[in-house]
This record gives structure tokens, C-alpha cells and sequence, in this order.
């Protein structure tokens, strides 16, 4: 026995620092593929119909060439980013998880608006949506299982992109631990870090189920480079009216006014970006994510909602 526990710390020992922590990281990506599982199971014994025709739009959007292409270089750009020297004095680190929570949740988005497109709009245009709605499918089953349906390959490249970026999280550590000397306790830091950056990527999936919905609800009237159009200004707008609203209040009513309407009707996206956490230090509290998960529930519902209003009065003959 004390030859075997020797040995077994002699073999500990010959890891590297940033590889111990990844045992948490392979956690995460199991439960989260198990939570998936679990969901589709319960959908398939409740809502059936629905449950086939997200089944068959998940196959769809995986049989596409953009979700191989996006995780295979999504990967790529994770790990240059952990070998680009930002010039940040000590800050690395944190400049290097902004910008990989900002490539994760980019191509998350992108991937979301392609599939709606290519399941919702197309369908339509084309005339095969009939041959699903000729059949004892409604509608609204029709419209949720293509938003259940888009979700889907996002989660799953959220788990492969969000497994490379906590990995190169924890090798960025070292590596700029290396760079300047340092050897104190290393390995916590790695761990620190990787909990830290974790629930930014529980909030930006929260954001691409947004997203999605609303490329959904989209795609039911108008083809894909216009629902990028609106996707991709609904982004940038909606990361910019809180700090519009917050420097115009007081100075001019009509641009607050605007300003006001605009944070109301769009989303709030500054709810799902852990910017400010990220420059400090802090931890952001689960608290937290419950509430922006339910934020995203409403908001994605009411999108939803809107979408079936306008798929209810489009003639698809």
C-alpha cells in the first residue's frame, strides 16, 4: 500500500499544474450533456410531436457544414488566444476571457440565426413547411419544435467551445505564470479562474437563447441576410442602449425618450455579459443567473409569441 500511494503521487506529481483542474471542466461538460439527454427524453414522452420535429432540425443543423466549421476554428482562435501577448501588465488573463466569452457567444448566434433560417424560412419558401402542417402538426408545435430544435446544436457548441476555452483558461494561467517567475500556488489559481469565467458562459447561452428566438420568430416572414440584419443590429443596439439611456437622462427628454423605448422593447443585454466581474475579480452569484434565466424565459416567450402571430397569418400556399 505505501508503495502504491507513492507511486500514485509520484504519477500525480508528472501532470501539469493546468491539467489538474480539468477534471471539473470534463464535470461540467458531462452533466451538461446529461441535463440535454434528460430534456429530450421528458419532450418525447410530453410533447411528441414537437419533440420530432426539434429532432429532425437539430439533425439538420448538425449535418451542416457551419457548425463543423465553427467548432473546429472557434477551437483554433480559443487556443491562439491563450499564446497572444496582450501587453496588459498582469492582465491577460482577463483580456483573454473576455474575448473568448465574446467568440463563443458570436458563433453561438451565428449558428442560431443560419439554422432558423435554413429550418424556418427556407421551409417556407419552399413550400415542404406544408407537408409537416398537412399532417395533425399545428403551428405553434411547428414553431417550438424548430426553437427547440435550434437550441439544441448551440448547446452542444457551447459544451465543445466552452471545454476548449476553460481548458486554455487554465494553461493561460501557467503560461503567464512561467513567463514572469511565479511558481506560488499555481494550481488554485487555475482553478480560480476556471470558476470564475464559468457562469459567463451559463450567461451567454442564456443570450443565445435570445437569439434564437427571435431568429426564429424572424425567420418566419423574411430569409436569412435580413434576419442577420436585424440579429446582428439588435446585438450591437441592445449592448449599447443602457449606457445611451444612463449619458442622455436629464439632458435631452426625446432622446431619452427614444432611448427608453428602445431598452423596453429590445433586450437588455448587459443582464448575460460578465465584463465588469471579469476587470475585478468577483464571482458572480447563481442569484444571478436564476434571475437571467427567467428574464430569458419571458422575454424568449413574448419573442415566441410575436413569432406565432405573424407564422398564423402568413397563406402557405
Amino acid at each position: 500500500m505505501p508503495v502504491f500511494s507513492l507511486n500514485s503521487a509520484c504519477l500525480f506529481a508528472d501532470v501539469p499544474v493546468w491539467v489538474r483542474p480539468l477534471g471539473l471542466v470534463a464535470a461540467g461538460a458531462i452533466a451538461a450533456l446529461v441535463l440535454l439527454a434528460a430534456i429530450v427524453g421528458a419532450l418525447r414522452l410530453v410533447m411528441p410531436k414537437t419533440a420530432a420535429i426539434a429532432r429532425t432540425t437539430a439533425k439538420e443543423a448538425l449535418a451542416e457544414p457551419l457548425f463543423w466549421v465553427e467548432l473546429v476554428l472557434g477551437s483554433l482562435l480559443l487556443v491562439v488566444l491563450a499564446f497572444i501577448p496582450y501587453n496588459t501588465f498582469g492582465d491577460d488573463v482577463k483580456v483573454m476571457k473576455d474575448a473568448g466569452l465574446t467568440l463563443i457567444l458570436v458563433a453561438a448566434i451565428l449558428l442560431s440565426v443560419w439554422t432558423a433560417s435554413v429550418s424556418v424560412a427556407d421551409e417556407l419558401e419552399g413550400r415542404t413547411a406544408l407537408t409537416v402542417l398537412s399532417k395533425p402538426v399545428t403551428r405553434r408545435q411547428f414553431l417550438l419544435g424548430k426553437f427547440l430544435g435550434v437550441l439544441v446544436p448551440t448547446l452542444l457548441l457551447f459544451i465543445g467551445l466552452g471545454t476548449v476555452f476553460l481548458t486554455m483558461v487554465s494553461f493561460k494561467v501557467t503560461f503567464d505564470a512561467r513567463e514572469a517567475a511565479i511558481t506560488a500556488d499555481i494550481g488554485r489559481y487555475c482553478r480560480q479562474e476556471m470558476l470564475q469565467v464559468a457562469p459567463g458562459l451559463v450567461l451567454a447561452y442564456l443570450e443565445t437563447i435570445v437569439f434564437s428566438a427571435i431568429s426564429v420568430a424572424v425567420a418566419t416572414r423574411l430569409p436569412l441576410v435580413p434576419n442577420l440584419i436585424i440579429c446582428a443590429a439588435i446585438y450591437v443596439v441592445g449592448h449599447l442602449v443602457p449606457l445611451f439611456v444612463q449619458t442622455s437622462a436629464g439632458e435631452q427628454p426625446i432622446v431619452a425618450f427614444v432611448g427608453q423605448v428602445f431598452a423596453t422593447v429590445l433586450p437588455v443585454l448587459d443582464h448575460f455579459t460578465i465584463q465588469a466581474a471579469v476587470a475585478t475579480g468577483r464571482e458572480i452569484p447563481w442569484e444571478y443567473i436564476g434571475w437571467a434565466a427567467a428574464y430569458a424565459a419571458v422575454y424568449s416567450t413574448i419573442v415566441l409569441m410575436l413569432g406565432l402571430l405573424m407564422f398564423e397569418d402568413r397563406d402557405l400556399a
